[in-house]
């Protein structure tokens, strides 16, 4: 009988097991850092128009206009056609003359024939065939001017989302400045407390500014985040990738808009009045193709093939000829079509008056709000000077015994409210010369460099 193993030997060696399962999938089961992506403002906007799914997408949809454009292309050009049949063929003779003939079977067949040979043709003259072709041409100018509109759109966006997340970058400076000054308060009230010239009460109260101002850091820290996700979701990033912005000290800056902000440089480069321009262009086209079906229209057909009653008896066959087509009666269908394609043109130039009076007014607006918010942000400088200097009174007023810090508390709050202003304006400058931008249709221009 054998002995019983020991007791220790198998611990032994079922800890050298779970080691060695440790070491084999320690690789596997290890973390991988999160990558990390450093983006300025310029990059953003690049990104975002060689990756946002929306400018994917009409990008493709120039590809498709421009093979539309491509297929009534080739209908002015000549076409050929390889055809090698063979088949069996039984003609009846009686129906192919109209009569019966005397001592002729009634039919002739079955025999097998052997053809190969092309097929052509080709448009002499249809002028219907060529305005139909000038009207994809439109249509794909078009599908670029839409095309530029998603692209304008997305950088807007774009900017505007960056733009939010510099305001939360400066928000969570603030909020972590204002948490050291209200912790130096808080121990400055306790000292005082301890030398018998503050108050409990006064210390309870710095204790309580302190704790707000730390509830303050913390929403502004969730608000920088769930910026920076809105971000990483219009560049169509992986959205593990954690988003580093590179220009928060532009965001302090307000610099002048560089391009034109006039009503006519707006007309000229909105893209959704050229999508109008060209859609006008491709209805008169379309109108004239339409108008074009009442004109004769001149064709060339015919074949050439090798026939025979096999490969070894064929013989050259051809049949050449020009077709000249002139419609008669078509049921009042073209008038109708000519009066739906006027109908829309008319549609189109209401819309076209309607949208200059839209732009006309975005830029007025776009102008006025940057301005505004140009002063507001002069303003709100001054009201942060001030403010910093009201605490800093208040502090030294309360160290000297001669106030309680009720007058710190006050001059905390108006330092909080001084900054909030200042980084609500610079973040309302930085959009309305973003806004007037997208008004005057150099959004792309402005920003994407």
């Amino acid at each position: 009988m054998l002995p019983k193993p020991r007791r220790d030997v198998w611990t032994s060696a079922r800890g050298l097991l779970v080691c060695l399962a440790c070491l084999l999938t320690g690789t596997s089961t290890a973390q991988t850092p999160p990558l990390r992506l450093q983006l300025s403002l310029g990059e953003a906007v690049t990104r975002a128009l060689r990756a946002n799914p929306q400018v994917l997408i009409a990008n493709l949809s120039v590809t498709e206009q421009e093979q539309a454009a491509a297929v009534a292309r080739s209908a002015l050009l000549p076409q050929a056609t390889l055809e090698v049949p063979e088949r069996a063929q039984r003609i009846n003779i009686r129906t192919g003359f109209g009569r019966s003939f005397p001592g002729l079977p009634q039919h002739a067949g079955p025999f097998q024939v052997f053809q190969a040979g092309t097929l052509f043709s080709v448009p002499l003259l249809d002028l219907s065939l060529w305005h139909r072709w000038q009207q994809a041409r439109h249509l794909t100018d078009q599908s670029r001017a839409d095309q530029q509109t998603v692209r304008e759109q997305i950088t807007l966006l774009v900017v505007s989302q960056y733009l939010s997340g510099l305001r939360a970058t400066a928000d969570v400076r603030a909020a972590e400045s204002r948490v050291e000054l209200a912790r130096a308060l808080y121990q400055q009230a306790q000292d005082l407390a301890r030398q018998g010239v503050a108050t409990g009460l006064d210390a309870l109260r710095a204790e309580v500014e302190l704790r707000n101002e730390e509830q303050r850091l913390i929403q502004a820290r969730t608000a920088l985040q769930t910026t920076l996700y809105g971000l990483a979701r219009l560049l169509n990033v992986d959205p593990t990738t954690e988003i580093e912005l590179t220009d928060e000290v532009s965001f302090y800056a307000t610099p002048a808009f560089e391009a034109e902000a006039t009503i006519a440089q707006a007309w000229a480069h909105r893209p959704e009045l050229k999508a109008i321009q060209a859609e006008l262009r491709s209805l008169e086209a379309e109108r004239a193709a339409v108008r074009a079906e009442r004109l004769p229209a001149l064709r060339a057909a015919g074949n050439w093939s090798e026939q025979g009653l096999s490969v070894n008896s064929v013989i050259p066959t051809y049949t050449y000829e020009v077709r000249l087509e002139l419609p008669l009666v078509t049921g009042g269908r073209i008038q109708a079509e000519i009066a739906r394609e006027q109908a829309r043109l008319e549609r189109l130039l209401q819309q076209q008056q309607d949208l200059r009076n839209q732009i006309a007014m975005e830029v007025r607006v776009a102008l006025a709000n940057l301005e505004s918010a140009r002063h507001e942000v002069e303003v709100a400088r001054l009201g942060v000077t001030l403010a910093e200097k009201e605490v800093e009174l208040a502090r030294d007023r309360f160290q000297a015994g001669v106030a309680n810090n009720i007058e710190v508390v006050q001059a905390q709050d108006a330092l909080a409210r001084a900054q909030d202003n200042q980084i609500g304006a610079l973040f309302r400058y930085n959009q309305a010369r973003a806004e007037l931008a997208r008004a005057t249709g150099q959004m792309e221009a402005l920003y994407a460099r």
